[in-house]
């Protein structure tokens, strides 16, 4: 069984979606998972220029196209290879500036302009996923936030209904209850959250790893 792990975060050590991220990972693992692509779009971008370049090349000639053209046809080529090679999906994505990271806006614009993962594919549909979703404060229903929150939305319509896959999200929130004086207050809350979302994580992880076996019975 193959895992396609992607992580946004901008850090390796002190991320918390990566943390939970990692807990997902170890009970996929446990569960008999055996290889594991990863994509740390975070630490290691997608070029800012590679959406437009693919783009611009749609209609061409592969013999006529730029330099930078080839290089964007081929790393979109390279990313959506990763995701149809693998079995199982795990993404860990931090809010940043209350919405999308940059990162994996650019990754998912350019793995869709391969015609394999273009509009209407079906190429991932039903396969399992299982999204961590980290957010500094809270946005919840009744927060004077409330729906400030334009990342998690975004990344349902694109995992859940446009590339169909099967969702389990796990998320948590006040992450940033322990670095901002400011969220001092909902540092209590904050570990309980923590600790909800890492026992949720731990189930995620089991039940992605029993879906991914039962389908390849």
């Amino acid at each position: 069984m193959t895992l396609f792990r992607l992580d946004a975060s901008i850090r390796v050590e002190g991320s918390i979606s990566r943390a939970i991220a990692d807990i997902v990972e170890a009970e996929w693992k446990a569960s008999g998972g055996d290889r594991i692509i990863t994509r740390h779009v975070g630490t290691d971008p997608i070029p800012s220029t590679s959406w437009g370049e693919a783009v611009s090349a749609a209609g061409i000639e592969a013999v006529d196209f730029t330099s930078g053209q080839r290089d964007a046809f081929a790393l979109a080529s390279t990313l959506t290879d990763e995701l149809i090679e693998a079995d199982a999906y795990l993404f860990a994505l931090p809010l940043y500036n209350f919405g999308i990271s940059q990162h994996m806006k650019a990754w998912v614009d350019l793995v869709t302009t391969d015609p394999r993962m273009g509009p209407g594919s079906d190429a991932l549909a039903g396969r399992t996923a299982v999204l961590v979703l980290t957010r500094g404060g809270s946005y919840a229903a009744g927060t004077p936030r409330e729906g400030w929150d334009h990342a998690s939305g975004w990344m349902r319509r694109i995992l859940a209904d446009v590339w169909q896959l099967d969702l389990t999200e796990v998320e948590t929130e006040f992450t940033l209850a322990h670095v901002n004086a400011a969220l001092s207050d909902f540092r209590q809350l904050a570990d309980e959250l923590r600790t909800k979302a890492e026992y949720a994580a731990a189930e995620a992880g089991r039940r992605l790893g029993e879906r991914v076996r039962a389908a390849s019975r």
